[in-house]
């Protein structure tokens, strides 16, 4: 039941539960309770929403920033993650196979606020050996959503 639930408002959190019951073959408060103990437990962690800021006429850089840290002894990655994912710019931490350690992402409102972070904050940290900037020039497609239009072929059909 949990795994269906989940399933459900991943993609939509905002399902009206009695249609979301209705779906699963269950009562409301059934699904009420699953949630309710979910987000007790953590499995359920927000409700965040999507924006294309873009299309909102707002200027946000988004860039992901690989970082390669030497890891705390006794703590491994754990601690250094903390302390990257403590500071408010941050919007996610991921810990990465490949040539570094974290995938970093956060969101500023002009390139040379995201630079400062990286250089003021980030680079300094014990931990950290080096790091890597990737602006994000175009978002594509973000949490499963497809962001970009959908181009339109404008020819005219010709038949000989």
């Amino acid at each position: 039941m949990r795994e269906k639930i989940l399933t459900y408002i991943e993609h939509n959190s905002r399902i009206d539960l009695a249609d979301l019951a209705m779906m699963l073959g269950t009562d409301e408060a059934t699904i009420v309770n699953e949630l309710e103990a979910m987000e007790n437990e953590h499995v359920i962690c927000g409700y965040p929403t999507l924006i294309n800021w873009e299309k909102a006429s707002v200027e946000k850089v988004s860039a992901l920033i690989e970082v390669r840290v030497t890891p705390q002894r006794g703590m491994g990655f754990d601690k250094v993650a903390e302390r990257i994912y403590n500071y408010p710019e941050v919007d996610a931490v991921y810990l990465i196979s490949g040539s570094y350690d974290f995938m970093v992402s956060i969101e500023g409102h002009t390139l040379r606020e995201v630079a400062d972070f990286v250089s003021a904050k980030l680079s300094p940290l014990d931990s950290v050996l080096s790091t890597q900037t990737n602006f994000v020039l175009k978002k594509y497609k973000d949490h499963g959503i497809i962001m970009a239009e959908k181009h339109v072929d404008e020819r005219e059909k010709v038949s000989l």
